[in-house]
Parts: C-alpha cells; structure tokens; sequence
C-alpha cells in the first residue's frame, strides 16, 4: 500500500494519542507501511495536512476524533477518487464504532493495510461537506457545553453537555422540507444522520448507513423536560425510535428553519448556522474499512 500520514491531534482524547502514538508508530512499522506523523493544533492543520499527504500519494489517516475524520474526509472529498484512513484516538469515536473499525488503535492499523477502500456518502450544510451527524436545537446547546467542559471527565462530556442543555433549553419550533414534503413542529431537536451514533455510542439513528444514498432524519416534538430525560437512556440502544414522540424519515435533500438560528453541529464541531440547505452526497469519498 502507499505510504501513511498519520494526522495526529494531541490533544484528542484528553492526551491519549500521544501516548498511544509510540504504540501505534511500531505497529505499523510491524505492518510494513511506511508512515510518518502530521500534528495539529487545529482544524486548519488537518486540511493541510490531508492535501500535502494527497499530493504526495500518501493514505492520510485521521489519529484523532470524530472532529479531525470529518475533516480529513472533507477535504478529500473534493479530491477525485481520493481515500482516507481512521485511527479512533478521540473521547467519542463514534464513526469508527458505526463503521465496525476496532476501538483500539492498534488494532485498527490492520485495517489500513488488509481493509478496503469502500466508497461512502456524506452530507452537506449550507456548503459545509460533514462525514456522520449533523444535528441542532437541543443537540446545539448539549454540543456547546461538551466542548466546553472539562477533558478529564473524558466520555462523560457527553452527559454533562446533555444535563446542561436540558436546563438551558427555552424550547423551539423547527420546519422542514425533506424531498418536497414539509413538516413543522415544536421539538427537541433534529437529527440528519449518514451514521448511526454520536455522543460516544449514542445510537440516535439506529438504522442509518453510509451507502444507503439517504439521510436518517430523526426528531423529537416538544415534551416536559421530565419526559425527555427519562427517554435519553433509550437513545444509547436506539429504543428511542419506538417512542411516540419521536418521528423517523429518510431524504436526500432537507431545508430547515427554525423560531432560533440554531448552531448546526457535525462530527462534534460547529458547521454552520440555521436556515439550512442539507443535502446527501452519495458515495463522496473513499474511506478504508474492514474486509
């Protein structure tokens, strides 16, 4: 196989990549891949480093979050034929855990070398390319006080930003237009789903997938903050969905506006602001999956 770009976040994880990144170094050396490391200190090192690793015929491998794969599979994405790489080293993981990539990293490099380059879809917000989840309303406040609260309750910044949100949370009305059917409502939030999870492991669109050429829309119509607390336990097995307050549709193209101009967040990072145009991108860039 060609040679490797690990694109390394530091501070992923709360510090665990650079300690894996010995471990992971001398795996792939085992592996025979040539390989050789890219830091970032933010998003825009990431585009750089995807584009110098394309460039130079070498695979870029995300070695970070679901923040730093999406935009290693952004920026490849406008790259003909391009493929990309993912080494789980962030708090969530939540791409890797839909697309049956091992939760260890070292593990994980046997993918780069016997998995294979599958060809995935994406989604698109108002021009913005997003790899797995783009949601907002409620999930804009929880996602807002996730990254703001501290690394080291790790996965637990999940749950402080969901607790955090409910007591924020005013309320909202959304419309939408999915494919020429139009909705409205008041709600939680809603969800445009190319994967399953987010939230480390919370399964919100329990039946979504990167090659079915369509988006899981999932959303929540308005409740006491009673009832929606107890229901969150159930989006960890995906119950969720049989709830009657929960409604499930599929589209390509989706226009959505809402009573506040929502965050719209993806792959754990803010992507653009509501209204919004989001449309599904099939089969938008090459990613190495297991055999």
């Amino acid at each position: 196989m060609s040679s490797v770009l690990l694109i390394a976040n530091p501070s992923a994880g709360g510090g665990r990549v650079p300690k894996l990144l010995p471990a992971v170094r001398r795996k792939l050396d085992a592996l025979g891949i040539s390989h050789r490391t890219g830091l970032t200190t933010c998003l825009e090192d990431a585009v750089a480093l995807t584009n110098e690793a394309l460039d130079r015929g070498e695979l870029p491998v995300a070695f970070s979050g679901d923040g730093v794969a999406g935009v290693v599979a952004r920026t490849a994405s406008f790259r003909e034929g391009a493929t990309f790489g993912v080494l789980p080293g962030g708090t969530g993981n939540d791409f890797c855990g839909h697309v049956g990539i091992p939760q260890d990293p070292i593990e994980a490099c046997d993918v780069l070398r016997d998995g294979v380059a599958t060809a995935i879809d994406m989604g698109e917000a108002n021009g913005e390319r997003f790899l797995g989840i783009a949601s907002f309303g409620y999930d804009s406040l929880a996602n807002e006080a996730a990254n703001d609260a501290p690394r080291w309750l790790g996965g637990g910044v999940y749950l402080w930003g969901a607790f955090l949100a409910l007591v924020r949370w005013k309320g909202a009305s959304f419309k939408l237009d999915v494919d020429g059917e139009r909705y409205e409502f008041d709600g939680w939030s809603v969800v445009c789903a190319n994967t399953s999870r987010y939230g480390s492991g919370m399964l919100i669109a329990p039946d979504a997938s990167v090659e079915d050429g369509r988006f899981d829309l999932v959303w929540t119509l308005a409740s006491g903050k009673l009832r929606f607390l107890a229901s969150l336990p159930r989006v960890f097995k995906g119950t969720h969905i049989e709830d009657e307050n929960v409604r499930v549709v599929h589209g390509v193209n989706v226009s959505v506006s809402s009573s506040t101009d929502f965050v719209v967040y993806a792959d754990g990072d803010p992507l653009t602001r509501l209204p919004a145009e989001i449309r599904l991108i099939p089969k938008a860039v090459k990613v190495m999956l297991p055999a």
